[in-house]
């Protein structure tokens, strides 16, 4: 069955996705564009994950969007009020209207014939092929059907509730039951003071510790600024504010790791108090942003260990026992619902097959331009976000910069545009520098980054504005042909 021909085939309907949308029709206007998403409703991560506390990990002054402010004074937002905003957005600028639910797409392949890509998609068991110009992936960096699951031994003995958050049920009740959440990220720590407001008991187990920072729900600023500015110059201002503290603080802990350590340690001391062990609980053995840190609103993490509604426990799981887990230090933990915050599977563009005129592209072998494109794949941008501020400042620099470049090629005849491979004397190391367990068990899967640029992933806000925003399209590297 055939679909469409667009101009710009965007493949996901989440943050990014709606951001592709916006920039698209407001700045490419005479451009045809769809968006293609598998799931049944928009908002990607903020509609897939339904587990209890699911919220933000970056303010959402630079979370939210730059051209629709997210209004208000708070941080670090609850998931629904996030999926709510993404709606929001999608209605306010029309882009709903090219979205289309239920089409995943499973295969695309560019023909330099015909300048085009190819994309065939499952529309609910029937097949539908798609083509299009320019194709735009916004889905993510992870597998939507299933989290990341250790096995353990004697899992298969236990004979409680197990449970993933990446497949929350709907109806889990947690009243007045022993809860284990197994793991030390942001889904643990978000999960554990919202899990023990109803439970008897939660204890989180950690293999081993991350930092964690407590920051204020409500942003004071922003509090005094919506009252005394319009919605629009209140929110630009809080969100330069907080761009300038993310690149400020990343910067001065990268460059002073042991005073970071120091000071994230010295308020996990004053927020949790003298019954908790910090230096065993809350002090990692790598620098800070060798990891994510991990965010939570109001020391709830804090006050539900302070309070006794919580424990922590760093350990090794032996194995499953019929009630619980044993660990290796031979204590055994009892528990009604064991729920294994263990992560996630990081997989790019959701698992589509991509060949270039018929010859299969490997990621793993692949080489990033800009952090957006891919060199030698022709016509295709991908949207990912900085893993040390918020996603979604780099995905509006990248879809500023996707329209730059179709009008660029629009005004100059071109019908493709390629980047070239890192010249010699450029050396290829692992795209994402973090040493997360989920991307050292993706590392060959991954595209690499250059050490110079335009190679090479800043993480760094001002420069990818510097060069994205600003500067040249054709600069040696990009490749164009009619």
């Amino acid at each position: 069955m055939n679909g469409d021909r667009v101009d710009v085939l965007v493949v996901g309907a989440g943050l990014s996705g709606i951001a592709a949308g916006y920039y698209l029709q407001s700045r490419l206007g005479s451009k045809s564009y769809l968006i293609l998403e598998a799931r049944e409703a928009l908002g990607g991560t903020w509609d897939l994950f339904r587990y209890p506390g699911i919220r933000s990990d970056s303010d959402m002054h630079t979370l939210g969007y730059s051209f629709y402010p997210w209004g208000g004074d708070v941080s670090l937002a609850a998931g629904p009020a996030i999926k709510n905003y993404v709606e929001r957005t999608a209605q306010a600028f029309k882009i709903d209207r090219n979205i289309r639910f239920g089409e995943r797409v499973v295969r695309a392949s560019w023909s330099s014939a015909d300048a085009a890509w190819t994309v065939d998609v499952d529309r609910g068991g029937t097949s539908v092929r798609y083509t299009c110009s320019f194709l735009y992936f916004c889905s993510g960096y992870y597998e939507y059907e299933r989290g990341y699951q250790p096995q353990w031994e004697g899992m298969e003995t236990y004979r409680g509730t197990f449970v993933h958050p990446q497949a929350w049920p709907a109806d889990l009740d947690l009243h007045d039951r022993n809860v284990l959440v197994i793991g030390s990220g942001a889904t643990a720590v978000t999960l554990v003071p919202a899990i023990a407001r109803t439970a008897r008991h939660v204890t989180m187990l950690q293999r081993s510790p991350s930092y964690v920072v407590s920051l204020p729900a409500h942003d004071p600023l922003a509090r005094a600024l919506y009252r005394l500015l319009p919605a629009r110059a209140a929110h630009a201002t809080v969100r330069w504010k907080n761009i300038a503290l993310q690149m400020l603080i990343y910067a001065w802990m990268r460059a002073f790791p042991h005073q970071a350590k120091g000071a994230i340690k010295k308020m996990a001391r004053r927020a949790v108090g003298s019954q908790i062990d910090v230096e065993r609980h809350f002090s990692p053995s790598y620098n800070p942003w060798d990891q994510r840190l991990c965010l939570v609103p109001d020391d709830d993490l804090f006050e539900a260990l302070r309070d006794g509604r919580a424990s922590i426990v760093t350990d090794a799981i032996e194995r499953f026992t019929e009630t619980g887990v044993r660990l290796r230090s031979g204590a055994v933990l009892d528990a009604d619902v064991v729920v294994s915050a263990t992560g996630l599977n990081v997989r790019l563009f959701g698992g589509v097959k991509i060949d270039i005129d018929g010859v299969p592209l490997r990621l793993g072998d692949s080489t990033a331009y800009k952090g957006m494109m891919l060199c030698g794949v022709p016509n295709l941008a991908m949207a990912l976000g900085y893993t040390n501020a918020s996603w979604t400042l780099k995905c509006e620099l990248t879809a500023r910069y996707v329209c730059r470049l179709i009008a660029y090629m629009d005004r100059h005849g071109y019908r493709t545009c390629v980047p070239h491979e890192p010249r010699a004397g450029v050396d290829r190391e692992p795209a994402i520098g973090l040493r997360s367990g989920y991307i050292r068990r993706a590392l060959n899967d991954l595209p690499k980054q250059g050490t110079r640029t335009p190679w090479r992933l800043h993480q760094n806000y001002a420069l990818d504005l510097a060069s994205l925003r600003f500067g040249p399209v054709d600069d040696g590297v990009m490749e164009f042909a009619r």
